[in-house]
């Protein structure tokens, strides 16, 4: 549980409940950070839609280096439940167990490529207190995503990191969605 609680009978918003709705159909719950993000319902469906664009098909950042950066920001922010969910979204997305258990010393990994270093590296660079971004880096970027894909990984960098800070600061815990993510084989 975190630091706020949520009862069940809160008074949802009208136009957050059946969002409320459909995750505890898909999911048999509703997860706690939904929760707490609901009790502000503009924020919520903001929130909401800037996920939505930042995961779309269409970006030019793949699925996986999107879950690869937003795993690594979970770490950087010490947010258990993104780590959690980002790793079992990693997973799904094609990024292997020796990747998840590498995240936190890619650079020195061979299991990540060049592209995806960069993209790592800028996501670091971008969650540090102090943003000093090396035009060499840039370019680097540039010449894997191109400027659009450069825009999409500030966007994504900044609603990860977003999404982490509010949930390490309202102390949500992993719900065990990716066992894997603390180097434990989930149960059988």
């Amino acid at each position: 549980m975190s630091f706020v609680d949520t009862p069940d009978d809160y008074p949802y918003a009208w136009y957050v409940r059946p969002v409320l709705a459909l995750l505890r159909k898909r999911l048999g719950g509703v997860p706690e950070p939904v929760k707490l993000w609901a009790r502000m319902p503009l924020a919520f469906l903001g929130f909401q839609l800037m996920q939505r664009a930042l995961e779309r098909k269409a970006s030019p950042l793949d699925g996986k280096l999107r879950a690869l950066v937003r795993t690594r920001i979970a770490q950087l922010n010490s947010c258990h439940f993104c780590v959690d969910l980002n790793a079992s979204h990693a997973l799904e997305r094609g990024v292997t167990e020796e990747q998840l258990r590498d995240l936190a010393i890619f650079r020195d990994s061979p299991r990540f490529a060049a592209a995806e270093k960069a993209a790592l590296v800028y996501a670091e660079a971008v969650s540090g207190e102090a943003i000093a971004i090396e035009p060499e880096l840039i370019e680097r970027l540039r010449q894997a995503y191109g400027d659009q894909g450069i825009v999409e990984l500030a966007a994504l960098v900044g609603h990860q990191n977003l999404s982490a800070k509010f949930n390490a600061a309202l102390g949500v815990p992993a719900e065990g969605y990716c066992m894997t993510a603390y180097g434990i084989a989930p149960p059988d």
